[in-house]
């Protein structure tokens, strides 16, 4: 599904900033010189990055990558919205320029990704009915109830995270995305279902009563992680310039009113941490 473009800005701020990206090098710096639009690729995750009703991206990942794309002149942009496990490679097979939607910045990811500094932190949560009849807060409550499954999905950090917990595939669901975990909840035919925090509490709240989301605390303090923009390394120059944009962006009034609708909060500011600690340490 591709999102028409967003207009152009057309302002002398904007050719500036142009100019300065045309002398970059990199696929996406030639694609920007040549007129053409910046594609992110993004998935269908609730708060995090999906596609509003008119096809636009919205989500507090997106808004933010567009805020820092703005704030470096360039309004030029195409949505591509894929599964979530198709991010990574559609961007390393140059489907995409850049990735957004909640990608955490993590070991594995920054082997194939060049990430940008954070632009969040948050940990994750277990979506289960309501008053937890099996009182499922953790990984390992499900490894000592073997009848148990826990749903994620293909690609996530919980694939990796309830692996290192000790889950086997038998305990574990893995499915498209945040709204098939939902529907296998809803089924019964999982017991619980790995999320963001995010994540989890957005589909408590509009739930009906049915769902409830666990305490992140009940996980495992490094499931605490924070959250990135991909790009292909071949794009480092632009990187580079998009992090200088994004310093001056991040925590700003203007992000910061865009973020309410999400329930961004300051406490999900991604504060000292770096990328590279992040690369090096989740």
């Amino acid at each position: 599904m591709t999102i028409k473009s967003l207009a152009t800005l057309i302002s002398a701020g904007t050719v500036l900033a142009v100019s300065t990206v045309s002398a970059l090098a990199g696929p996406l710096a030639d694609r920007i010189e040549a007129g053409e639009p910046i594609r992110i690729g993004f998935s269908n995750i609730p708060v995090f990055g999906y596609p509003d009703e008119n096809g636009e991206p919205k989500g507090f990942a997106n808004e933010i990558a567009l805020g820092i794309l703005a704030e470096m002149g360039l309004t030029n942009v195409e949505g591509i919205v894929t599964d979530w496990g198709g991010l990574i490679p559609g961007l390393m097979a140059n489907r995409y320029d850049i990735i957004t939607g909640g990608q955490y910045i993590l070991g594995a990811r920054c082997e194939n990704v060049s990430f940008s500094e954070p632009i969040a932190q948050t940990g994750d949560a277990f979506l289960v009915p309501a008053g937890n009849p099996q009182n499922l807060t953790n990984y390992q409550d499900i490894l000592n109830n073997p009848e148990t499954i826990l749903a994620m999905y293909a690609g996530g950090n919980h694939v990796d995270a309830a692996r290192r917990e000790g889950l086997g595939d038998a305990q574990m669901m893995q499915l498209p995305g945040p709204s098939e975990a939902l529907a296998a909840l809803r089924a019964g035919r999982a017991d619980a279902a790995a999320l963001t925090s995010f994540e989890a509490f957005y589909m408590a709240d509009r739930s009906d009563g049915l769902f409830v989301a666990t305490d992140p605390a009940a996980l495992p303090e490094w499931t605490l992680n924070w959250v990135g923009i991909g790009f292909r390394d071949a794009d480092a120059d632009f990187l580079a310039q998009f992090n200088a944009a994004h310093a001056r962006y991040m925590g700003s009034d203007e992000m910061m009113a865009a973020m309410q609708q999400y329930g961004y909060v300051d406490a999900n500011l991604p504060g000292d941490t770096t990328t590279e600690w992040a690369c090096a340490n989740r």
